[in-house]
C-alpha cells in the first residue's frame, strides 16, 4: 500500500483521503463555480440514487465519492465497480470531507463527478406528440430544477435554454431535478438561433404572455410538436420572442397573486399539452 503526503492511501483501485487539503478534493469542491464547471465540463451529482441513474443513463464518471461507513454497502460497491470499469477514480473519504464538498452538515453519503451531456439545436428534430419546453434565461437554480423534473414527468423530450440562464449543472439545480437532469436533453442556444430553428422544425410554439393572450386550455395543441415558450421570471418574454410565438397562452388566475411561479406555470403548460396528445393516442 503506498502512501503520499496529501493524506491520500491507495487500497487497490481506492483511494482514502482525509485531510480538506488534498488536491482532488479541492479540484472537487471548486465544481461549486460556474467557471470551473464550464472548464472541466464537469458536474456534482449527490446521493447514491442520483449516482446511480447518471450511471444508468450512461453519463461519464469521472471520480465517485463515498464515506467509509457506506463503503460494504451491495449499491456503493456496484457503483465503486461500474466506475473503476470506466476509467474513474474512486475515493472513500471521512465525513468531514465530504461535509466541505457538499458543503452541508448532514452530507449525501455518495457523491459522483460527471461529465456534462449537452445536445445540439441542431440535432432536436420534433415528432408529432412531442413537447418541448423552452425557457427564456430563467434566473433562478430550484425553478429551473423543478422544470426539469416536471417536464420529465409530463413526458417531454427536451429543455432548450435560451439566452443567459442559470446553469443546469450546478448543485442546487442538479438536486431540484431529482435525477431528471440525467433523463432529458438539454440544449443552449441564443434567441435567434432558436427562432431561426423554429422555422425548419415544423414545431407550434406557444408562448406564455400577459398581453393579447388567450386561456391556454382553448389553444390546439395537437397540429404540430409543441414548444411551450416561458419568459424570465421578472420580465416575462421580450416582443421579439412573442410575436415569433405561434399562439399567445395566459393561465387565467384568482386571488390577489398577480402572477404565478414560473416552475409553476410551466408545469400547468405541460400537463396540458399532454391532456391533448394523451386524447389524441386515445383516438389513434
Amino acid at each position: 500500500m503506498s502512501h503520499d503526503h496529501h493524506g491520500t492511501r491507495r487500497v487497490g483501485q481506492v483511494k482514502e483521503v482525509t485531510s480538506l487539503s488534498n488536491p482532488i478534493v479541492k479540484d472537487i469542491k471548486a465544481l461549486a463555480n460556474k467557471k470551473d464547471r464550464d472548464e472541466t465540463k464537469s458536474f456534482m451529482a449527490e446521493g447514491l440514487k442520483l449516482v446511480i441513474d447518471a450511471l444508468e443513463l450512461g453519463f461519464e464518471i469521472r471520480t465517485l465519492v463515498y464515506a467509509k461507513n457506506v463503503k460494504d454497502k451491495p449499491q456503493v460497491v456496484q457503483a465503486a465497480t461500474k466506475t473503476v470499469a470506466r476509467g474513474g477514480l474512486v475515493l472513500e473519504v471521512s465525513e468531514k470531507v465530504l461535509s466541505s464538498i457538499t458543503r452541508r452538515d448532514n452530507p449525501q453519503m455518495v457523491v459522483g463527478i460527471f461529465t456534462q451531456r449537452w445536445t445540439s439545436l441542431r440535432d432536436i428534430r420534433p415528432k408529432a406528440n412531442e413537447t418541448y419546453v423552452a425557457l427564456d434565461r430563467v434566473r433562478d437554480p430550484g425553478n429551473l430544477g423543478t422544470i426539469i423534473r416536471t417536464a420529465d414527468a409530463a413526458g417531454a423530450s427536451g429543455v432548450i435554454l435560451l439566452g443567459e440562464t442559470t446553469d443546469p449543472y450546478s448543485m442546487e439545480t442538479v438536486r431540484a431535478t431529482m435525477g431528471s437532469v440525467f433523463a432529458l436533453p438539454l440544449v443552449k442556444a441564443s434567441p435567434a438561433d432558436f427562432l431561426g430553428w423554429k422555422k425548419g422544425a415544423g414545431v407550434s410554439v406557444v408562448a406564455t404572455h400577459l398581453a393579447g393572450a388567450v386561456d391556454y386550455r382553448t389553444i390546439d395543441y395537437r397540429k404540430n410538436p409543441v414548444v411551450l415558450l416561458m419568459g424570465n421570471e421578472q420580465q416575462g418574454l421580450p416582443d421579439e420572442l412573442a410575436r415569433e410565438a405561434d399562439a399567445l397562452a395566459r393561465i387565467p388566475q384568482a386571488g390577489l397573486a398577480d402572477s404565478l411561479n414560473l416552475a409553476i406555470a410551466t408545469g400547468i403548460m405541460l400537463f396540458e399539452a399532454r391532456r391533448h396528445l394523451l386524447t389524441l393516442e386515445e383516438r389513434a
